[in-house]
């Protein structure tokens, strides 16, 4: 295993479109959807504990969760947890992240990925990430990996490529474009096209080259974060970050860095991935029952006439439908969420509903 392989985890998400069940303070990468034994998060690690030694993979999340962190994954050490104070999207993180990193290791190669997407193929994803942390090694690039995709979704970001090649890998292919969530008509002219993947979200460079980046494209931001190379791994390292954050601008990685830079590379994969944004999604990698159903946990729920359904409940409870078709059935702390699967993109503005109404008390 290669001592300069390095991953940092993002795991400060809400995850409110999987309300009740996650909230803000227990939200979705600690929690088991599937009912295997692992929650998100813990998938993830696993994961990339056969890429990166231990010691090199880093948890970057809400301040609020690092209990949690330490709960779930009692292996990881304090300074392996990278606490943010506010919320301030993936560019500040991933800088953050990546300053510490280079300064324990300037040679290091990071892998950057969201803690709560679920991969089918375990050993196609551990290939594509060590066939870019092999390319991004010898390489001053920024390579990102596309998801072929099956169909015209709607609910992904999409990456176009060219014929442009990458000199030590002739399967990494130089990006020409990113487009955020397309409508439908669009999405099919991608499909069509053959040279679109969908945008996973994660990010493989090495230390030197995503810093690079980022003193060119967002200097202000890069500049923030270097001048805390001398309190990284030190009692000061949190004071340092509370005031670093403030100064921050909310941006993502993608709209700082990604779409501005000219030395970005996509390898084209396909291992089973999700990114579990919805409870369509949840539902449609859950096992089903002959006339359609998914029912998490299933030992004590009853369903009769009923197709199609996607349930969720604690395991405890007994729970009985009749006549219901296509419907999301959700319960969590006495908190009950019943509403046809075609709606199931409102439950965003459900939860605001919900907390202008009752303030935080079930959210």
């Amino acid at each position: 295993m290669n001592k300069n392989n390095y991953a940092l985890i993002m795991a400060g998400g809400v995850g409110s479109r999987f309300w009740p069940v996650s909230r803000t303070g227990f939200p979705k990468q600690f929690i088991d959807f599937f009912g295997v034994g692992k929650t998100l998060i813990q998938s993830t690690y696993d994961r990339f504990l056969q890429i990166c030694p231990p010691e090199n993979i880093f948890i970057v999340t809400n301040e609020i969760y690092v209990d949690l962190i330490k709960e779930q994954l009692p292996a990881i050490k304090e300074d392996q947890i990278l606490a943010e104070p506010i919320m301030r999207n993936t560019a500040p993180c991933i800088a953050y992240g990546s300053m510490k990193i280079a300064k324990i290791n300037p040679n290091a190669v990071i892998v950057v990925a969201p803690s709560d997407h679920t991969i089918a193929n375990q050993k196609g994803f551990i290939q594509a990430i060590e066939q870019s942390m092999e390319a991004a090694s010898t390489n001053d690039c920024l390579i990102t990996l596309g998801i072929k995709p099956n169909r015209p979704d709607t609910g992904y970001g999409y990456i176009q490529y060219v014929d442009e090649v990458l000199k030590t890998d002739d399967s990494i292919h130089k990006v020409k474009t990113f487009t955020e969530k397309p409508n439908l008509e669009l999405a099919q002219s991608f499909i069509k096209s053959g040279d679109f993947l969908w945008n996973a979200g994660i990010f493989i460079w090495s230390a030197k080259a995503i810093n690079k980046a980022f003193e060119k494209h967002l200097p202000d931001m890069h500049e923030i974060f270097q001048q805390g190379n001398s309190f990284y791994s030190t009692a000061n390292e949190v004071e340092f970050i509370a005031n670093a954050y403030l100064q921050c601008t909310n941006i993502s990685i993608d709209f700082a860095i990604m779409e501005k830079a000219d030395n970005v590379y996509v390898l084209p994969s396909d291992f089973g991935w999700s990114d579990l944004g919805t409870w369509a999604s949840i539902y449609e990698m859950a096992e089903k029952d002959y006339v359609g159903n998914a029912v998490i946990p299933s030992d004590q729920v009853m369903m009769f006439d009923s197709s199609n359904c996607m349930v969720n409940v604690p395991g405890e409870k007994l729970v009985i439908l009749q006549s219901l078709h296509n419907y999301i059935v959700v319960e969590s702390n006495n908190t009950l969420l019943i509403c046809p699967r075609s709606e199931e993109q409102n439950v965003k503005n459900i939860v605001a509903d919900v907390k202008a109404k009752f303030g935080n008390k079930f959210i």
